[in-house]
């Protein structure tokens, strides 16, 4: 049995130990936000929190997440009003919208460390792809984002 804590609820995994993260989380606790783009984790459309940190559940398997603390897009902010979530929305980034979740969750994550982050910051730290390119709005929300926080502070 696997203890883990998923947006703030406990929850425990009684199965495959092997089973990767994301796949638990979409089809036995239903938060179907994290998306499977590529399973081999290289687009990072199923990026998590895991104890804050931005990871690639696909690759993860649910036994390196045993007494962990993960967040998914549904878990970020109760209402939507994260920073990455406001600037998301002021920026209008969606085309298609499949890798935002993903997107969202690698940037929350990153302005932490990166509160004035620079293009070449966005480029060695933002690895998640966008199969529409919309990476010239993604770039503005991620600097929108982080005066937001700066705001909020």
């Amino acid at each position: 049995m696997i203890e883990l804590t998923i947006n703030g609820n406990k929850s425990k995994i009684d199965g495959d130990p092997e089973m990767p993260l994301m796949w638990y989380l979409r089809d036995i606790q239903k938060l179907t936000g994290t998306k499977f783009g590529c399973g081999i984790g290289q687009c990072g459309a199923c990026t998590v929190h895991i104890d804050g940190k931005a990871v690639r559940s696909c690759i993860t398997p649910v036994s390196q997440v045993a007494g962990k603390s993960i967040t998914t897009i549904e878990g970020l902010s109760e209402n939507g009003e994260h920073p990455v979530q406001k600037a998301w929305l002021e920026e209008d980034v969606p085309q298609c919208g499949y890798c935002q979740a993903g997107q969202i969750m690698a940037t929350a994550e990153f302005i932490k460390n990166h509160p004035e982050p620079s293009n070449q910051d966005i480029d060695e730290n933002i690895t998640n792809l966008c199969r529409c390119g919309t990476y010239v709005r993604i770039r503005k929300a991620i600097k929108r984002a982080a005066e937001i926080q700066k705001e909020e502070s």
